[in-house]
C-alpha cells in the first residue's frame, strides 16, 4: 500500500497542518479522527487495514486529516465566540485549502476523471463529516458518519450564535429550503450508523433526529442501529466502516 505523509501551511489558520494519504487511486475519502484526535488516529485504530483491501484494489483512497479541537470545541481556556471563531478557520482550512487539494490529486490519479469526496468519521469525526456534507454538498456524493452527534448542543449546550447556527446541522436543515442544497443531499449516498451500547445515548438521540428530519426533507438516507451491545468504540467502528465502503464503492 502506497503511504505517504503530508505537512502544509495553513494560511487560514496560521501554522503548519498534517496528514496522511493511503493508496494510489480511486475514490477519495477524507476522514476525520475523533474528538482531540490526531490526523494518525484511523491508522493507528485499525481502520485503515480494515479498508486494505480497498485500497490496495485501486478502488479507494484515503486522507486523514488532522483536528485543532483543543482550540476549538473542546478548548479549556477560550470562551464559545472564541471557539466557534477558530473553528471557523480550521472550516476554511478543510474546505479551501485540503479539499481542493483532494479533487485536484485525485482527479491526476484517476485518469483525469472528476470525482466527489467520500467523507466520514467516527464519534467527533462523524459530526465533522456531516457538518462538512451538509454545508459543502457540491464537493461531495457519499456520507458515512458513525456514532456522531449532529448539532452543537453537546459542545455549547443551547447557545446559538449565527457562527455556531453554521455549523449544527440540526439547528439549520429545519429551515433550510434551497433546492441547490437540497437536490445535492438527495443525489447522494447518505449512511448514518449508531450502536445502542455503551455511551451512545446522545449519539441515539441525535441521529433519531436528524433521521426524521432527512425523511420530512424527503431526502433518502440509509440509517441504521446495530444492537444493544454496540458500543462507541473502535472495534464497532471497523466493522461497520467496512461494510458500508463495500456497499459504496
Amino acid at each position: 500500500m502506497k503511504i505517504s505523509y503530508h505537512k502544509e501551511y495553513s494560511h487560514f489558520l496560521n501554522r503548519e497542518m498534517e496528514y496522511k494519504i493511503y493508496g494510489h487511486a480511486g475514490k477519495p475519502m477524507l476522514v476525520f479522527p475523533t474528538s482531540l484526535g490526531r490526523f494518525y488516529q484511523y491508522e493507528d485504530s485499525g481502520m485503515v487495514d480494515t479498508l486494505q483491501p480497498f485500497i490496495e484494489a485501486g478502488k479507494l483512497q484515503i486522507w486523514a486529516c488532522d483536528s485543532i479541537d483543543e482550540e476549538t470545541f473542546f478548548s479549556s481556556h477560550w470562551n464559545v465566540e472564541d471557539k466557534i471563531n477558530r473553528h471557523e478557520q480550521y472550516d476554511k482550512y478543510i474546505s479551501q485549502e485540503l479539499i481542493p487539494g483532494i479533487l485536484h490529486q485525485s482527479k491526476w490519479n484517476n485518469g483525469g476523471a472528476d470525482q466527489k469526496i467520500l467523507i466520514s468519521g467516527c464519534s467527533m469525526g462523524a459530526y465533522y463529516g456531516a457538518s462538512f456534507f451538509f454545508r459543502y454538498p457540491q464537493y461531495f456524493d457519499t456520507l458515512i458518519a458513525l456514532s456522531g452527534v449532529y448539532s452543537t448542543h453537546y459542545f455549547f449546550g443551547d447557545y446559538v450564535s449565527e457562527q455556531v447556527y453554521l455549523n449544527s446541522p440540526l439547528n439549520y436543515l429545519p429551515e433550510l429550503h434551497d433546492e441547490y442544497y437540497l437536490e445535492q443531499y438527495r443525489h447522494s449516498n447518505i449512511i448514518l450508523c449508531v450502536g445502542q451500547g455503551a455511551y451512545e445515548d446522545e449519539m441515539l438521540h441525535e441521529t433519531r433526529r436528524l433521521q426524521d428530519l432527512l425523511h420530512h426533507k424527503k431526502i433518502p438516507a440509509r440509517i441504521e442501529y446495530w444492537g444493544k451491545d454496540v458500543d462507541h468504540d473502535w472495534p464497532w467502528w471497523n466493522k461497520q466502516i467496512h461494510h458500508y465502503v463495500d456497499s459504496c464503492l
